[in-house]
């Protein structure tokens, strides 16, 4: 199961309000060439680019879903890339500003990966980084049990994928360890009001869900996918109903 667009794009409004609270952290000054990490369609990194026009901007993402969306935006000043972020981290590429919305929760180990990610900034590089913060998320706390229980654990072959994000004063550690300065962190929260329960399964489905729903057939998708709205039911008894969903968002300048 393929990223999909336009499953993705049902809560485009819920899902961008973050990135342009992370774009306006972000400074023009000394900004010439900037990476997009986990770009996606490419409309985001298009809005960036139309606010920097004087900075070169790549997008960078794995899906050639996604990618086969962003064709249209390509521009003088922006192109895309087929690339994962692991592989991205491991070039000698320097940038002005590393940008990366509701991506990096995708990457494994961010005690390694921040640092990677921060040395391939220029002096006066910019990293703007926005993540879902999970822990106490109850979409996820649905989801993760119920890929212990049968028969999905068995159906799975014990996959089961732990949200990677550390503890914020651990990011806050990282980036100043690393050499970043006048440092902006916060946790920010975006209400979703659900009229019902299929808004909230179809807000996780478009994204969390996938890895999980992608090792299934058809008969365990199914399943799958009616008893976690009967879970998400549970959950909320009363409707409309609003759900917290919160986000982090941290940027520095090295300096």
């Amino acid at each position: 199961m393929p990223w999909n667009p336009e499953v993705y794009n049902q809560f485009k409004n819920i899902r961008y309000q973050p990135f342009f609270d992370l774009m306006n952290l972000v400074a023009a000054e000394n900004l010439y060439r900037a990476a997009d990490v986990g770009c996606g369609t490419g409309e985001q990194t298009s809005l960036l680019s139309q606010r920097f026009e004087n900075c070169y901007f790549t997008g960078i993402d794995a899906s050639d879903e996604m990618l086969a969306e962003a064709d249209k935006y390509k521009k003088k000043m922006l192109d895309f890339r087929l690339s994962t972020i692991e592989t991205f981290t491991n070039t000698d590429s320097k940038w002005d500003l590393i940008f990366s919305n509701a991506a990096l929760q995708w990457v494994d180990n961010h005690k390694e990966l921040f640092p990677r990610l921060i040395s391939k900034l220029n002096k006066n590089g910019q990293l703007a980084v926005q993540m879902p913060f999970q822990h106490d998320n109850i979409l996820n706390k649905i989801l993760l049990n119920m890929v212990t229980e049968k028969p999905f654990n068995q159906l799975l072959g014990g996959f089961r994928r732990e949200p990677p994000l550390l503890q914020i004063d651990d990011y806050a550690t990282i980036m100043l360890e690393c050499g970043l300065q006048e440092l902006n962190i916060s946790l920010k929260v975006y209400p979703i009001i659900a009229v019902n329960e299929m808004d909230l399964y179809r807000f996780i489905s478009g994204s969390a869900l996938i890895p999980y729903m992608e090792r299934l057939d058809a008969a365990g998708q199914e399943l799958f996918k009616s008893l976690f709205i009967e879970r998400v039911k549970e959950q909320f008894p009363k409707f409309p109903a609003i759900y917290s969903f919160k986000r982090l968002l941290l940027y520095g300048i090295k300096r």
